[in-house]
């Protein structure tokens, strides 16, 4: 089983997420599907950067064009 896993493992996720991707845009339809990825992906990015303890305003910094402060 394990041997499965190591030597397919990107083929194995792969077909997993595109099952669940699929899934989703059957059961929402295809922009509501495509909303839904994105947030994940966005939320998935956030949480990636303070797990790396970079601070909040850096974050924003990043993902929201400038403004006047």
């Amino acid at each position: 089983m394990w041997v499965l896993w190591s030597m397919h493992r990107g083929k194995i996720i792969g077909g997993i997420l595109g099952l669940i991707i699929a899934t989703i845009i059957i059961s929402l339809g295809f922009l509501k599907a495509v909303f839904v990825i994105l947030c994940t992906v966005l939320g998935y990015y956030i949480g990636k950067l303070i797990d790396n303890k970079e601070d909040i305003r850096d974050i924003l910094d990043k993902i929201l064009p400038p403004g006047n402060r």
